[in-house]
């Protein structure tokens, strides 16, 4: 008698489980969970979304300081906001998130500035601002009298509220080279 009480206690439990369902508390400690979690991630989803707008920034901000310093080598001038397609870099002026200028730059200059400004076609104004600068150098190299280029890459900490050029100081220009603006909103990268 004993393996039959057994056998029907076991069969009863297997019945019981397949009618068993969710209870409403249950569900409602689910769903707050998944609540919570989603909360947490999502700021961190859209600051990963933001640093991906900036690398375009930073990219072409690079882009612009390395061609100033072939277009000097080659050409003996920077080249200025009017002359941005001599570059050769085959990018917009204005795209999505930004806006790209040269200021300073043309025949007798000793420097030029980079500004990848906020207000794109989207104008994003989360996303930072990013500066460059190329200067001529100090020294010239030995026996050549051709003059070196120094180059300097800066990021705002945070974004701008405004946008245009009042948005970006310029840097400034130091024997060492290039440094970014002298204010606390500015690091160099």
């Amino acid at each position: 008698m004993k393996t039959e009480l057994k056998a029907k206690y076991l069969q009863y439990l297997s019945h019981k489980k397949q009618d068993e369902g969710f209870t409403l508390i249950e569900l409602l400690v689910v769903i707050i969970i998944i609540g919570i979690l989603s909360a947490i991630a999502l700021p961190s989803f859209l600051n990963q979304a933001n640093k991906a707008k900036e690398s375009e920034a930073k990219q072409y901000v690079g882009s612009m300081n390395r061609a100033q310093q072939a277009y000097y080598l080659e050409e003996g001038a920077f080249a200025d906001n009017n002359n941005f397609a001599q570059l050769g870099l085959g990018i917009k002026t204005q795209t999505q998130n930004y806006q790209y200028k040269i200021d300073g730059g043309g025949t007798g200059a000793t420097g030029v500035t980079h500004q990848a400004q906020t207000g794109g076609i989207n104008s994003n104004a989360s996303v930072r601002a990013y500066l460059g600068a190329v200067v001529i150098g100090q020294q010239t190299i030995a026996g050549q009298g051709e003059a070196t280029t120094l180059a300097v890459l800066c990021g705002a900490k945070q974004p701008l509220a405004t946008t245009g050029v009042d948005a970006i100081t310029a840097a400034t220009y130091k024997q060492t080279g290039p440094l970014c603006p002298n204010n606390t909103d500015w690091e160099e990268l």
